[in-house]
Parts: structure tokens; C-alpha cells; sequence
């Protein structure tokens, strides 16, 4: 008898199509190498998000500096994926070109926010980091709502950690913004 070989049948990627297609089921699904990858959230990552959204909003909506995006909100990024960070800000010059639609952005975000949730793994969290930061993202904060702290990316190597008492600062993105990080944990 014949040896059997056995032939590797390539797995179906997973295309932006997948990805319009997911339920609205509470959860965020993001396009990433060809999978569709979910993350489930909990109630301190909504509080956090929530918080987060609303002082943004509030703040960028008071002096026109730009667009507040929740997570439901798709970037297309130059390798492929669409990212959803669980916040994120566009600065109002670059919308005027550039309107938001009702598809994935092409225009990456001045802000990119992720709460982190318990279930996500520290190597994806660093991928969406550098491939924000790659797409033009001009900074980068990620939340960690269980050790209240949060680390603010400029770029791979331009990085601070900060404590529940220090501030959130929107630098030259959100121009005069401050919260204490407490206040949205």
C-alpha cells in the first residue's frame, strides 16, 4: 500500500466582507492577518471607555479640535487590518479632506486609545501598537484599568508609564487637554 501524504489546504483569510458581517453582539472584532479576531470586554473596560469618550468629546467638541470615535469605529491600516481602538481622535484639518463615511476610515487617527481587557494578550496589544504608530498615529495610550496605570507611546522608544494620580496630557493632539487618570478608572 501506497504512503499517504498528507497535503496542507491553506485556510480561508478572512476579508473586510467577514468582518461587516460580524454580530452586534457587545463584542469588538477587529480584521487582523487575515482573521477575524474578537475581544471580549467587561463592565470596567466599558466604564473606562465610556469616561474616556465623553471627557474627550467634550473637550474637542468645545473648542472644534476634531472627531471623538468610539470602538465600533474600523481603521484600515497600510498592512492590511482594520483596527477599531476602543478610542480614538481625529484632528478637524485632516477630516476636511478626508469626511468621515459610514466604512472603515483610510485616515488613521491622531489618537489611538485601548483599554485593556483581562483575556488580551500582551503581544497583540504591542502588534496594534506598532502598527498604529506605523500608519502616521501620533500617539498612543493604552489603559490598564486593573492596575490603574496607563503607558503613553509617542513612538517605540518614546514611552511613559503613568500612575492613577498622573495625568492623561493630549500634548500637541488635544491641545490643553488634562484628566487625572483616576477620574476615568
Amino acid at each position: 500500500m501506497p504512503a499517504r501524504t498528507s497535503v496542507a489546504v491553506p485556510a480561508k483569510r478572512a476579508t473586510e466582507d467577514d468582518l461587516r458581517a460580524t454580530p452586534q453582539d457587545g463584542q469588538k472584532y477587529e480584521l487582523v492577518d487575515g482573521e477575524i479576531r474578537v475581544s471580549p470586554t467587561g463592565g470596567r473596560h466599558g466604564k473606562v471607555s465610556v469616561n474616556l469618550v465623553v471627557a474627550l468629546a467634550n473637550f474637542a467638541r468645545e473648542r472644534g479640535l476634531g472627531e471623538v470615535l468610539e470602538s465600533s469605529t474600523g481603521f484600515r491600516l497600510p498592512g492590511g487590518n482594520v483596527r477599531s481602538p476602543d478610542v480614538s481622535f481625529i484632528a478637524a484639518d485632516r477630516l476636511v479632506n478626508h469626511p468621515l463615511t459610514d466604512d472603515f476610515s483610510e485616515l488613521p487617527p491622531d489618537l489611538a486609545v485601548e483599554v485593556l481587557s483581562p483575556s488580551e494578550r500582551p503581544r497583540h496589544v504591542l502588534d496594534k501598537i506598532g502598527e498604529y504608530l506605523e500608519a502616521g498615529v501620533r500617539l498612543v495610550w493604552v489603559i490598564d484599568p486593573r492596575k490603574a496605570k496607563a503607558i503613553v507611546y509617542r513612538s517605540l522608544s518614546d514611552v511613559t508609564e503613568l500612575q492613577a494620580s498622573d495625568e492623561l496630557d493630549g500634548e500637541d493632539v488635544l491641545p490643553g487637554f488634562r484628566c487625572r487618570l483616576s477620574e476615568i478608572l
